[in-house]
């Protein structure tokens, strides 16, 4: 997620990302509104090439599974591939998009009105969101969805096992993530709370501050601070945590097990697995928001 305005200045443009990282894949977005991707192609989430005015993206993450990958087209249209078993794929109808989430087997929309649409699995309530309102910016779990409303305060759908959903005391959040079975919340005064699932320390997160923009991958949070570093907490059995030496980033992303970061200067930086090439970005340039 790119870095957030403090709160009274926040704008659904603010939510849109030039980077996202899936299962097992990376996606970069480059200033020209072309797309790049490394990693798991297995579904062929990885098919981005001939994608032309995208001005966001987002990848479909889990704690264990398949992906897809979704791109906000500057007409408010979104493209999709990869996997489309649960019709996760199935957005050639969406318009007026204005920021979007993938989760797993999911994918949400943020809407020009500030309603919210989602299509695929929802055997858990997880797409049960046509009720919101004044949403400005979403974010998808593994089987949970998260909506940020324009007063700070946050609304989820679907699985609430591990407390994933007990936000209903947050108050002045400005972003939001959600992870496999946590939920993670920034607040204006640059402070970082968390919710759910904790059996890998991912919401540890209380002693943060500075935070400008927060990701969260299955079981670890990553949080970019305003001085370009970054700080993480949970599970760093691939290294995905192994990001103190990290500088000049300006936005930060999570997969199932692996963190990606974009430079300043329009290069990506990663941590975690690399078992399918999803760290694989050194090469990348430009990748930044159409217009930036």
């Amino acid at each position: 997620m790119e870095p957030v305005a403090p709160k009274g200045s926040y704008s659904l443009v603010g939510a849109r990302s030039a980077i996202a990282a899936g299962y097992r894949h990376t996606v970069g977005l480059h200033s020209d509104g072309t797309v790049t991707a490394v990693g798991d192609n297995k579904y062929g989430q990885c098919n981005v090439s001939g994608w032309r005015n995208i001005v966001a993206v987002a990848a479909g993450n889990a704690h264990i599974g398949s992906a897809h990958t979704i791109g906000l087209k500057m007409d408010g249209t979104v493209a999709a591939v990869g996997w489309n078993k649960y019709d996760q794929c199935n957005i050639s109808g969406w318009h007026d998009i204005v920021a979007l989430a993938a989760g797993w087997r999911r994918t949400v929309g943020l809407q020009s009105d500030s309603t919210v649409v989602a299509v695929g699995r929802n055997n858990e309530g997880q797409c049960n969101v046509s009720g919101w309102r004044e949403i400005i910016a979403v974010a998808a779990g593994d089987w949970h969805t998260a909506g940020l409303k324009s007063d700070g305060t946050v609304v989820i759908a679907g699985n609430n096992r591990y407390g994933q959903s007990n936000v209903s005391d947050w108050h002045d959040i400005v972003a939001v993530a959600a992870g496999y079975l946590h939920t993670v919340g920034l607040k204006s005064d640059g402070t970082v709370t968390a919710a759910g699932w904790n059996k890998r320390e991912q919401c540890n997160v209380s002693s943060w501050h500075d935070i400008v923009a927060i990701a969260a991958g299955s079981s670890h949070t990553i949080g970019l601070k305003s001085d370009g570093t970054v700080a993480a907490a949970g599970w760093n059995e691939h290294g995905q945590c192994n990001v103190s030496g990290w500088r000049d980033i300006v936005a930060v992303t999570a997969g199932c097990a692996h963190t990606i970061g974009l430079k300043s200067d329009g290069t990506v930086v990663a941590a975690g697995d690399n078992q399918n090439g999803q760290c694989d970005i050194n090469g990348w340039r430009g990748i930044q928001l159409p217009g930036n």
